[in-house]
């Protein structure tokens, strides 16, 4: 089968297209032929070596943490799953034509691979930011860098629960953010005064890690109601860096609940093939995204 893989910690140049031996569902675990993988940027991350005390890597290794496709082997002890199953979750190696999951939900009706594989992760951190900033219905949530994957769903779950989200992103993503239901506004110079101008805020959350974390404790007044997930520098400011992933099961039934009735769609900003991995993570590690990219398989 073809997978990608790097063989040393690098740019993403170090990304190779290869053929490698099919792996097997485990214990606990189903196997898919991958039809689309979530572009993450943790996936870089691990491919710099930046995380390697939360993500333990072994090389050479392969990438990508998210997919979608379609069940071809079932490991022992898994129910309620079967061969021919379309799927989406977490597992290990999804830049791949076939990849192991240990975590996955059955697809809802209508939903398209493409889409599926930018749930898994985005999800799951969106669910575990908003419950770990302890924002209550009727607050208010600044999210700086809201028009990427995690930025769109926090923006729909916070919107579902009761919560008012300001949004920060570029001028061209202005419109897509108040889509979404937020109160939106640019980046740049004057940024934390326009913030103030749309109203208080109890919590925030960084997801582009663009040195702003001083900016936002300031805003909160207090760095406990700040969170980073994109700023390896932010305990210097007491401010949380969250990177231990909660129940992912639990997660993709949440989201399997709100994209079935409606509340939650993340657009595919762009796809990409299996031979252009590293041209997907140059664009992610640029940012300015709005919504997803993912790799098709």
């Amino acid at each position: 089968m073809k997978q990608v893989i790097f063989t040393e910690f690098g740019g993403p140049e170090v990304l190779r297209l290869v053929d490698a031996e099919e792996p097997h569902a485990g214990p606990g675990q189903v196997r898919i032929a991958v039809r689309a993988a979530g572009v993450n940027p943790v996936d870089w991350r691990i491919r710099e070596g930046q995380v390697l005390g939360a993500h333990p890597t072994v090389l050479p290794s392969g990438v990508g943490i998210d997919a979608a496709g379609v069940v071809d082997e079932v490991g022992e002890g898994v129910e309620g799953v079967a061969v021919g199953d379309s799927v989406f979750g977490e597992g290990v190696s999804t830049y791949a034509e076939l990849a192991v999951l240990s975590a996955w939900a059955v697809m809802p009706d209508g939903l398209a691979f493409e889409e599926a594989a930018g749930y898994p992760s985005v999800v799951e951190t969106a669910l575990r930011l908003i419950r770990e900033a302890d924002v209550r219905p009727g607050e208010t949530l600044l999210v700086s860098g809201a028009s990427g994957g995690v930025g769109s769903a926090v923006l729909q779950i916070a919107r579902e629960r009761g919560i008012t989200v300001i949004g920060t992103a570029g001028a061209a993503n202005q419109d897509y953010l108040r889509e979404l239901g937020a109160l939106a506004t640019t980046y740049g110079e004057g940024w934390v005064d326009r913030v103030r101008r749309l109203g208080r805020v109890d919590a925030a959350l960084d997801l582009a890690g663009s040195g702003v974390i001083a900016e936002l404790v300031e805003l909160t007044g207090d760095p406990a109601k700040v969170l980073s997930i994109a700023d390896l520098g932010a305990p210097a400011f007491d401010v949380r860096f969250s990177g231990v992933a909660g129940s992912v099961p639990d997660a993709l039934a949440e989201a399997v609940d709100l994209i079935s009735r409606g509340k939650l769609h993340i657009p595919v900003e762009r796809s990409y093939s299996l031979a252009d991995a590293a041209a997907a993570h140059a664009d992610s590690h640029a940012g300015h995204t709005r919504g997803r990219r993912v790799i098709v398989v």
